[in-house]
């Protein structure tokens, strides 16, 4: 076990993309515009009951994006919650051709 090698594989920057995951880039996207809500609210000291003040948005739902647990939320509602918050959100699209999976084949 102390001589066994550990082989090191570099990311694509998209975790759901390196795993095989259906939707890999959409659900990245929703995973960055929760992070950047995450933020705001973090940067703030805003309570989920705040931010429901703020916005109109339910605190039920600023409490699943801060578990993380973004499937009732589409990438336009999120942009929507961060715009609520103040944020502007832009967005840079860059359309690749399809590649076969490397970091898959690693494993």
């Amino acid at each position: 076990m102390k001589h066994e090698r550990i082989r090191v594989v570099h990311g694509s920057g998209n975790v759901y993309r390196d795993l095989a995951k259906k939707n890999a880039d959409l659900k990245q996207f929703k995973a960055v515009l929760a992070a950047e809500i995450i933020k705001v609210l973090d940067g703030r000291a805003m309570s989920v009951r705040q931010a429901h003040a703020l916005t109109g948005i339910a605190a039920a739902d600023f409490s699943r994006i801060r578990n993380a647990d973004l499937g009732r939320f589409t990438a336009d509602r999120l942009m929507l919650i961060l715009s609520k918050l103040g944020s502007r959100v832009e967005v840079a699209v860059k359309v690749r051709q399809p590649t076969a999976n490397r970091y898959l084949a690693a494993w």
